[in-house]
């Protein structure tokens, strides 16, 4: 079959019939209709388009080594810095596309998928059905070009205790209960399956938190389901699709879920791992997956940067405001965020080599330090846009009253220094959608917790980083002073 086309990504969606909970309300028709996912739907198709057009026909695809069909660059098992280079470019094709507010695009979890099937002899050390399940999965994935998401924490009930938290006398986590001949079932619940209703496939991985004793074991695995599985169930937030008046919500709003299983049943030939809190927790790291979606990541946040940097340069060309000092800092400031990402993702690149199983992958400390710092720089993006838009972000008409009966109003009285009133009101709704709006704030939310807690995080990150170099050249310099002081006369 090979890379899809946006037609062919619906009509299957429009075949499956996940259980998904949203507005208060159980859908009962095609997902692609449904009023509260059609428009992302749509959105998501167009990036499968986009793998067919013309212009980027080679940069978002490659031949098959096994079918010889044209699928998706993100499936591609990087062998040398050109492959990542390739690979880095389809990964940023899809997020200029979105202005990178698109998340959970396929690309992201088709680089973890890429890692794991190579990571064979790391599988094997449970079980060598594991191994084979990895390969065969990413294979099928890549050939059929399927959407999938992921899920990977329990619900946030009680974080002082571990996974296997009760509440009621029961068990919220999703844990296996049963074990027979044909696979595993599973029961309790899973955070946070951003896209679930609308992808056709679902990842549970790890949650990498284990402390590896015994009572973890049931919390312990790796698998993968259909979205519309048995027994599985989609519990939404409130979508914030508002409709053409919000050019970023009215496109682009990954909706998140809660994941229900109510004893689910896994078939082993899509089991990955079970048991071994230990492998588990090694399961990103130890087989460079997480290396392989952190440059998908980075490359996705810097679209979203420079799109930043376009819109407030539209802005304040717009209302004449360029000419201040103040506004001329905080462009600066985000003409660093955009350079810092250019850098790190060119340093990940170019320092890239071999992991133990034979892929090409980026070097980690760059793209490591990208994932403690963009999320906290990303913070400030928005801020800056409702500095430069202040009150006149407060009160922009809507799109209907640029055709309605306020519109001479709107062309006389919200024309700006460079922009008719139309076009200021159409610009100042895409700075609202994309700095204050609901839309807005579920973005920022999403962005600084997209790794997971950035406290840990950064105990990781310092764990994980050999500071004795520097420590001994501190070292060498005062020996190297006292040595050359003068002897007291």
């Amino acid at each position: 079959m090979g890379a899809r086309t946006g037609q062919e990504y619906i009509d299957r969606l429009a075949e499956t019939r996940p259980t998904v909970e949203i507005n208060g309300e159980r859908v009962l028709g095609a997902i692609p209709e449904h009023p509260a996912l059609a428009a992302v739907v749509r959105s998501y198709a167009e990036l499968y388009d986009l793998q067919h057009s013309p212009e980027l026909r080679d940069v978002l695809t490659y031949e098959s080594p096994t079918s010889g069909d044209r699928v998706g660059t993100s499936f591609m098992v990087p062998h040398t810095a050109e492959d990542l280079a390739r690979r880095g470019a389809g990964f940023k094709a899809w997020a200029d596309h979105s202005l990178g507010t698109l998340g959970r695009t396929g690309d992201y979890l088709n680089s973890a998928l890429m890692a794991l099937s190579e990571a064979g002899p790391w599988f094997a050390q449970a079980d060598a059905r594991f191994a084979d399940n990895a390969a065969a999965y990413y294979e099928k994935v890549r050939e059929e070009d399927l959407l999938t998401t992921h899920t990977l924490i329990p619900p946030q009930a009680n974080r002082a205790v571990g996974p296997g938290q009760q509440v009621d006398g029961r068990a919220l986590g999703a844990h296996v209960v049963g074990e027979d001949d044909n696979g595993i079932v599973i029961r309790g619940a899973r955070m946070l399956a951003t896209i679930g209703p609308i992808a056709d496939e679902l990842l549970v991985f790890p949650s990498t938190v284990l402390k590896g004793t015994p009572d973890d074991a049931p919390y312990s695995f790796a698998f993968a389901i259909n979205c519309d599985a048995p027994g599985l169930r989609f519990i939404c937030r409130e979508n914030l699709d508002y409709g053409r008046d919000h050019p970023l919500g009215g496109r682009f709003d990954e909706i998140d879920a809660v994941v229900v299983f109510d004893d689910v049943h896994v078939a082993w030939e899509r089991v990955f791992m079970l048991g071994n809190p230990e492998l588990c927790n090694g399961f990103y790291n130890d087989t460079s997956a997480v290396v392989h979606m952190a440059h998908q990541v980075t490359t996705r946040t810097t679209a979203k940067a420079e799109a930043f940097l376009g819109l407030l340069s539209l802005m304040t060309e717009a209302i004449g405001i360029e000419q201040f000092t103040h506004i001329q800092e905080d462009l600066a400031e985000v003409v660093t965020i955009v350079g810092t990402l250019h850098g790190l993702i060119r340093a990940a690149e170019a320092d890239a080599a071999p992991n133990e199983f034979g892929v090409c992958t980026p070097a980690w400390e760059p793209l490591n330090t990208a994932r403690n710092w963009f999320p906290k720089a990303s913070q400030r993006l928005p801020e800056i846009v409702r500095k430069f838009g202040a009150s006149g972000l407060m009160a922009i008409p809507t799109e209907a009253d640029l055709a309605g009966s306020a519109r001479e109003d709107v062309e006389r009285y919200l024309q700006s220094a460079a922009l008719s009133g139309p076009e200021r009101v159409r610009l100042f709704r895409l700075a609202w959608d994309l700095s204050t709006s609901g839309f807005a704030g579920r973005q920022n939310l999403y962005e600084y917790y997209f790794f997971g807690d950035p406290v840990r995080m950064a105990g990781a990150l310092l764990k994980a980083t050999d500071r004795e170099p520097y420590k001994d050249r501190v070292r060498g310099f005062l020996e190297r002073v006292t040595e050359s002081e003068p002897v007291p006369a």
